[in-house]
């Protein structure tokens, strides 16, 4: 076990997700966090990152950076963790990958280690992620994300087409407000892990950004725009995920050129139980949109 950190909000226990778009959070809880042990890859990735802070309007941007210097055949890759509103917690991801590729982290703002007020909304959140590449020097990147932060990933691939090499999106992706779906994940959410949030959830991020989601999804078009969207996408899902996959299932069918799996055994936390899995998944989309 590693170290914890115990603080009191007005939001939700550990156990409910900040996922879960078709509630609210209230209520003051004290919540503790127990951060994991890191493995021995995870800690040689950490040892190695690069920290940055990205000027935005009304603050500035948490970012990390780890793995080679970019170049033809070292793409760039942007990881953003879910909630929304979370800190990030992605690093076991980065370290899969960052043996074969440049890997950025980042906080949203008002989140972790990130200052920016708001607006919380998804276009100031894309336009922070174009200062995040802007500032790293990059002409194009592959951009990617876990949970909500898939959701993010395919924002990014519509409003930036011509920037975006290929999206990751894992145990996330969804477009879909149903019913059906929020009550199978609500029956079973107390039985899920948490990942170990470093810095207590930001709750007016997260209610700004899944409002400015669901607006955005419900927007004349957009299902046309994802059909015709030619960027290359990843969707990676945990076969034992309590969020039903189909959704995502039904947007990676609807790209012509989306992918869809799913990890047998592997949860929400894909790296937990899938990480085999996950980093074969994933070094197989690199090398597919990677030139030599």
């Amino acid at each position: 076990m590693g170290l914890a950190e115990t603080w009191t909000d007005r939001g939700t226990p550990a156990a409910a997700s900040a996922d879960d778009r078709g509630s609210a959070w209230d209520g003051a809880r004290t919540v503790r966090v127990t951060l994991p042990a890191a493995s021995p890859a995870d800690r040689a990735s950490l040892a190695e990152e690069r920290l940055a802070f990205v000027t935005v309007p009304g603050g500035r941007l948490w970012t990390a950076a780890s793995g080679p210097e970019p170049s033809p055949t070292t793409p760039t890759v942007l990881l953003a963790n879910g909630g929304p509103g979370c800190c990030d917690y992605v690093a076991p991801v980065a370290a899969m990958i960052d043996d074969r590729a440049h890997v950025i982290r980042f906080e949203q703002r008002g989140c972790g280690r990130s200052s920016a007020k708001g607006p919380f909304d998804l276009a100031t959140t894309l336009s922070d992620v174009e200062a995040i590449r802007e500032h790293y020097g990059l002409a194009r990147w592959i951009v990617g994300g876990h949970s909500w932060g898939a959701d993010l990933a395919l924002a990014y691939g519509l409003a930036h087409p011509d920037r975006a090499i290929g999206l990751l999106c894992l145990a996330g992706g969804r477009v879909h407000d149903d019913r059906s779906w929020h009550r199978a994940y609500a029956e079973r959410r107390e039985e899920e892990v948490q990942p170990a949030y470093a810095y207590p959830p930001n709750l007016e991020v997260n209610r700004e950004l899944n409002a400015s989601w669901r607006s955005y999804c419900k927007r004349l078009g957009f299902l046309a725009d994802l059909a015709a969207l030619p960027v290359p996408a990843r969707f990676i899902y945990g076969a034992a995920d309590i969020r039903p996959g189909w959704p995502v299932a039904q947007v990676a069918a609807l790209m012509p050129a989306g992918r869809y799996v799913a990890l047998e055994g592997a949860d929400h936390m894909l790296w937990r139980v899938g990480g085999r899995a996950l980093r074969a998944e994933l070094c197989d989309a690199l090398d597919a949109w990677t030139e030599g």
